[in-house]
């Protein structure tokens, strides 16, 4: 070949390395615009805080790690740019439909609940029912300030709104879920993520609501060793609950079906297998997916907006205002009665089972060592829980038609 024609072939292909420089070039920027740091907005940063600051409590501090450790991570998956987790083509977000928007999650959750659920206490001493009813006292006064802020900060809740939000006073996360997806389903998520948070903070936030309201004296009342109760008794209880349920208030059924239904399983004794895959498998499958499906919703775009920002204050308000409730109603009952209950235990009666229970009772031994309150707390403990249900049925009933 002649110079004059090597020369030609190496002018010719210039053009084509030119060409392949520049795809490699493009490619290389496409790859860079697909990363998380091209990608990473301040809010999904923030918010991937929080959900570290959820694992280190649920890991370090050990603050109801079955809840915050799946929100936490929850959280944080669904704030991983480009990846759409938690959008509706994303495994959270098939999850959270399914299970969330539904109502599914916390009618298992329920019955779950119920297996676990040991209803002697409040048969053996029937008067710390109303330290349970009282604590719904924060529900229905967070449902009058949750229209109030709605006027004052211009939020825009509805009525239906306000009565979701409410709920969150019984620290009843399946409760809460179960309402929001009746009455209010945008902001389900908010709520979700509000009641389980407070939930896994009761030992954080109610100590100091119970030594404000109470003396020393009082945190240290030591109350009567309960009596034993029969089977037949706790076999009689969820049948009664459930029928009286449906007479009365036919729209807290499910809730309340659900978790008598899981009791009646546990106490029969004849269902022993039953009865353990709803303590054991079936609840702690829903307990992982409940979890990663909430944290889904500490996505930014959701969770850093004015609504959901009120909606945290509210529910914070409505909790204390519960725990506060039970406290002060055992005080009232105090004064009409011979055998004293110490009111450490009145704040047990928001829902949130067993941490609340156990919250009283260390308190109670922080002033006196030989008083033992778990037991006497759980009476009040698992009467929040119908009585959140109950609250939820009669919001459904009012505001859901």
């Amino acid at each position: 070949m002649s110079i004059s024609g090597v020369a030609e072939g190496a002018i010719a292909a210039i053009p084509s390395v030119a060409t392949e420089t520049m795809n490699l070039s493009e490619s290389l920027g496409k790859l860079w615009q697909s990363t998380g740091l091209y990608n990473f907005e301040l809010g999904q940063v923030i918010m991937i805080i929080v959900g570290l600051v959820l694992l280190y409590l649920a890991i370090s501090k050990e603050f109801e790690p079955l809840l915050l450790l799946p929100i936490g991570f929850g959280g944080i998956l669904s704030n991983i740019p480009v990846a759409n987790i938690a959008g509706p083509d994303g495994f959270l977000g098939m999850i959270y439909g399914f299970g969330i928007e539904t109502g599914l999650f916390p009618i298992l959750i329920f019955m779950g609940v119920g297996a676990m659920t040991d209803f002697g206490p409040l048969i053996a001493n029937p008067r710390t029912a109303l330290l349970g009813a009282a604590a719904q006292f924060g529900i229905f006064g967070t449902l009058l300030g949750a229209v109030a802020l709605s006027d004052i900060a211009n939020l825009g809740f509805t009525l239906k709104d306000a009565g979701a939000i409410a709920i969150i006073g019984g620290a009843d996360g399946p409760t809460a879920i179960f309402l929001a997806s009746k009455l209010s389903p945008a902001l389900l998520g908010a709520i979700a993520v509000a009641a389980y948070s407070y939930m896994a903070l009761v030992p954080i936030i109610q100590p100091p609501i119970m030594r404000a309201l109470t003396t020393e004296d009082e945190r240290k009342i030591q109350m009567q060793q309960l009596r034993v109760v029969g089977k037949r008794e706790k076999i009689i209880f969820p049948i009664s609950v459930l029928l009286l349920c449906a007479v009365l208030l036919p729209d807290a059924t499910p809730l309340i079906g659900a978790l008598m239904f899981g009791n009646l399983i546990k106490e029969s004794g004849v269902t022993d297998r039953l009865s353990k895959t709803l303590q054991n498998e079936l609840i702690n499958i829903v307990t992982i997916l409940l979890g990663l499906s909430v944290g889904s919703k500490l996505s930014a775009d959701k969770f850093l907006q004015s609504q959901t920002l009120g909606i945290v204050v509210l529910g914070l308000l409505a909790f204390c205002v519960g725990s506060a409730a039970g406290i002060i109603m055992a005080k009232i009952m105090n004064v009409f009665s011979k055998d004293k209950i110490n009111p450490l235990i009145g704040s047990a009666g928001v829902s949130a089972v067993p941490m609340a229970a156990r919250v009283s009772n260390k308190i109670g031994l922080e002033y006196n060592s030989q008083n033992f309150l778990l037991m006497h707390a759980m009476g009040p403990n698992v009467s929040g829980v119908i009585g959140s249900a109950v609250a939820a049925g009669v919001l459904l009933s009012i505001l859901g038609g």
